[in-house]
């Protein structure tokens, strides 16, 4: 069996003593003195960092608290998607205005992209459903045709 040399510290899986770590679905970083653990496969629970360190805990009630937020930044994530807040009209005196709006939009949806699929990387089984559901639901209110109310006789999207 390979195993790393002493220089290279940050990806042995060996302890203090020099005795490989045994093999389970949790990979631990080693990062100074203090040991992280990461999950590689998706588990249930409420114990489980979401985004930042100790957040949302060991509590229940603040679990459901980061669930909720997922589920909205995914929601939100879809409306920014489909939405059209900023109308560019061609030729208009504001087109850089509306460009730079347009732009710093696009920039939040895709924070907001990122923070939702780094919320997923907990491997929390919670969170991937909550994720997916926001997206889902998103979609459908914000992007399908589904829920949206007629407009009076003119579709546009009709030749």
């Amino acid at each position: 069996m390979y195993t790393l040399p002493d220089w290279f510290p940050m990806l042995s899986t060996a302890n203090a003593d020099g005795v490989p770590a045994p093999y389970n679905s949790t990979v631990a970083a080693r990062l100074g003195r203090r040991r992280i653990p990461i999950n590689t496969t998706f588990y249930w629970g409420h114990k489980v960092d979401i985004l930042f360190r100790c957040w949302p805990g060991d509590s229940a009630a603040m679990y459901a608290v980061a669930l909720l937020l997922v589920f909205f930044m995914a929601v939100l994530v879809e409306w920014l998607s489909f939405t059209n807040i900023v109308k560019l009209k061609p030729g208009g005196s504001n087109d850089v205005v509306g460009g730079l709006l347009k732009t710093g939009l696009y920039g939040v949806r895709s924070g907001l992209s990122y923070l939702v699929m780094l919320a997923v990387m907990s491997f929390n089984g919670g969170v991937f459903v909550v994720a997916i559901s926001g997206h889902v639901i998103g979609f459908l209110i914000f992007g399908t045709r589904a829920l949206r109310k007629k407009s009076s006789g003119l579709d546009s999207s009709k030749p």
